[in-house]
C-alpha cells in the first residue's frame, strides 16, 4: 500500500500544475520544467508532491514512447545516455552496483544488468526499470 496523502492538498498541486496527456512539444517541455523542479527538491518533496512527480513522469515517458520511439536500445546504452544527459560519472552508481568493476563491465556491456538493478536505476534515473533489461 502506498504512502498516504492528503486529497486537498494533492488537489492543489493538480490544479496548479494541470498535468493531462500530453498532446504537443509545448506541453511536454512544460511538464518536463515541472519535473525538474520537483526532482531538485530532493528529500523536501512531500508526499503529495512525489504523487504529483509520478504522475507527470508517467506522462512524459508515454508521449516519449510515441514521438521518441528508441526501438532496441542495448541496456548498457541507456544507462551511458542517461549517465551523460546527468554528467554523473561511473562512481555515482556505486550505491546500486557496489563495485567500480561491475560498473565498467556493466558500462562496456560485458556484464548484464540483473532485475533488483534495472529496478534500482529505474527509481535513480526516473525511467522504466524495462530500459535496462
Amino acid at each position: 500500500m502506498g504512502v498516504a496523502i492528503d486529497e486537498r492538498l494533492y488537489g492543489r498541486l493538480l490544479a496548479s500544475t494541470l498535468p493531462r496527456v500530453i498532446e504537443t512539444e509545448q506541453e511536454y517541455d512544460r511538464l518536463l520544467f515541472e519535473v525538474e523542479r520537483l526532482m531538485d527538491k530532493g528529500e523536501r518533496r512531500s508526499s503529495e508532491e512525489e504523487a504529483l512527480l509520478q504522475l507527470m513522469v508517467s506522462l512524459i515517458q508515454a508521449f516519449e514512447r510515441v514521438r521518441y520511439p528508441m526501438g532496441d536500445v542495448p541496456p548498457h546504452e541507456m544507462l551511458k545516455y542517461l549517465m551523460e544527459q546527468r554528467k554523473l560519472k561511473q562512481a555515482g552508481l556505486l550505491p546500486i552496483f557496489r563495485s567500480r568493476g561491475y560498473i565498467s563491465d556493466v558500462c562496456n556491456g560485458k556484464r548484464g544488468i540483473s532485475k533488483a538493478q534495472a529496478k534500482a536505476l529505474g527509481e535513480f534515473f526516473q525511467v522504466s526499470p524495462e530500459v535496462f533489461l
